[in-house]
């Protein structure tokens, strides 16, 4: 018998919209191995469903960098959720 696959953890850093709706600047959740990026807003979104009209727009960061949706997380990423910014 095998055992299971350990999950990784990654940080997520919080800004804009979804500072305001998680109330911290940064959360570490934990993913099965060669989980895509797009899952962490798919996480955030479940919990908070307000978050949900960002859902298309939002860039990801991975170690200050940016990446497709459907990069994959290794243990110990960084994850930056990037909303739409408004300038003035």
């Amino acid at each position: 018998m095998t055992s299971p696959t350990p999950e990784i953890t990654v940080t997520i850093k919080l800004f804009a919209v979804y500072q305001e709706a998680v109330g911290k600047t940064e959360i570490a959740h934990q993913f099965p191995p060669n989980t895509p990026v797009k899952a962490v807003l798919d996480r955030l979104t479940l919990d908070r469903p307000q978050l949900a009209q960002w859902h298309d727009v939002t860039r990801f960061g991975i170690n200050m960098e940016f990446v497709d949706p459907d990069t994959i997380m290794l243990d110990r990423d960084e994850v930056v959720l990037i909303p739409p910014v408004s300038g003035g």
